[in-house]
């Protein structure tokens, strides 16, 4: 059963990580209730099984034993849409429960009163949404700063370019300039160049923290560092060229 779309006043999402071991294995649910002004929230995520790992051990992994996180509060009304634009496009799959490999459940209720659960056909799709959604809640909550990345090309057949690139997933806006000129891009057109930034792997002992000057490409993630392209940022999928990705998202930008 598929609820009408635009009478659809609450949706919750419920993921589960399965089988990955700690301490990255978690839960997280999201609750939203789509009210006048605002899109009514709750949030919580769930660290699991981390009782035999040593403190050590899991800030070895980048993480602290403080990561459970709640949040109660109100997100911008802009992410009405989102969310029932991707729920009226979901097919269901016939599972009914989840298995050890996890995955994502859907429920959503209707202003008649009608309650629907399933397993969507699109997990990847209802993931990447959730992440922006949290990550506009720790926006929202102070929890973490919008992402910005800088850009720097300096070549022959570029030239000189600039690139400063701030997200907003709080309000789902991006603000791009280059070389100081503001450029208005959608919301969509970034979203792949932020599904390709963080795949490679940065070398840090390879990083420097002032601007550089040189010919080259180079990328500053928001953390104080610049990343060099063919020196300090490498695939880690020998299939895939992420790094030529970033590139050529980037060019994309400033032919808007």
């Amino acid at each position: 059963m598929h609820l009408k779309t635009d009478d659809i006043i609450r949706l919750e999402i419920e993921f589960d990580s399965g089988s990955i071991p700690p301490p990255f294995s978690h839960t997280y649910k999201i609750k939203t209730g789509f009210e006048k002004d605002f899109v009514n929230t709750q949030f919580d995520i769930t660290y699991t099984e981390r009782e035999e790992l040593s403190e050590d051990e899991i800030y070895e992994e980048g993480f602290t034993p403080e990561d459970d996180y709640s949040f109660k509060g109100e997100l911008p009304k802009i992410w009405e849409s989102p969310f029932k634009t991707l729920y009226g496009k979901t097919n269901w799959s016939n599972k009914k429960n989840l298995d050890e490999n996890g995955g994502i459940k859907i429920l959503a209720k209707d202003k008649h009163g009608k309650i629907v659960r399933g397993i969507p056909s699109n997990p990847e799709e209802w993931q990447y949404l959730a992440q922006e959604f949290i990550q506009g809640i720790y926006e929202i909550n102070q929890k973490e700063a919008p992402l910005t990345l800088q850009y720097y090309v300096n070549d022959s057949q570029e030239g000189e370019l600039f690139y400063e690139l701030t997200v907003k997933f709080s309000v789902r806006k991006i603000e791009l300039s280059i070389n100081g000129k503001s450029i208005n891009v959608s919301w969509e057109s970034v979203k792949a160049l932020l599904g390709f930034v963080f795949l490679p792997d940065y070398d840090y002992d390879q990083a420097q923290e002032k601007k550089p000057n040189k010919r080259g490409h180079y990328i500053h993630l928001g953390d104080g560092f610049w990343h060099e392209f063919g020196k300090g940022i490498i695939n880690i999928d020998d299939t895939f060229d992420a790094t030529s990705k970033i590139k050529s998202e980037f060019r994309k930008l400033n032919k808007h």
